[in-house]
């Protein structure tokens, strides 16, 4: 592909291909673009860091999520369910915030897709359009899983809100 990457850069796409083939996911030399891309065009400082989450979905049954994330050093908890696992996600999300007194933009625009030219199903891509009232910006998040890309594409935009 007429790239080099330094041990650091080198290790993390290595990490995320094994993480994707730990999941069953065939990944093809298509796929490495978008997975490079994703790993090396993050330069948003990390102020927030989405710890964990359980997803839950079940017939008859609101989806929930219980979700654990750090904010500049501070622990916070916090559940809650929603049309969707994701809309689960971002209400718990919301909890959070709100306790903190800080604003979360609102969400524009939510479009799931696999990556052009992949000829797998290893990935799909989620780019979210975020408004903050004054300019809308677009954050995007790349997995196996349609919900965890959407997850990963929030908290950038977390981190890119976060003063």
């Amino acid at each position: 592909m007429g790239l080099t990457l330094n041990d650091k850069d080198l290790k993390k796409v290595t990490q995320r291909i094994i993480e994707l083939g730990d999941k069953k996911e065939r990944v093809t030399a298509e796929d490495l673009p978008f997975i490079i891309s994703d790993i090396l065009g993050n330069n948003i400082p990390n102020k927030v860091k989405i710890n964990s989450y359980v997803l839950t979905h079940s017939k008859g049954l609101k989806p929930t999520t219980s979700i654990s994330l750090q904010i500049c050093d501070k622990l916070f908890e916090e559940n809650a369910s929603g049309d969707g696992q994701y809309d689960a996600f971002w209400n718990a999300l919301h909890k959070v915030y709100q306790k903190q007194k800080i604003d979360l933009p609102d969400l524009v625009d939510y479009a799931v897709r696999i990556p052009p030219g992949s000829h797998s199903d290893a990935l799909c891509e989620t780019t979210i359009t975020w408004s903050n009232g004054k300019r809308d910006f677009k954050t995007r998040g790349l997995d196996s899983d349609q919900t965890v890309s959407a997850i990963k594409a929030t908290e950038k935009m977390l981190n890119i809100i976060q003063p």
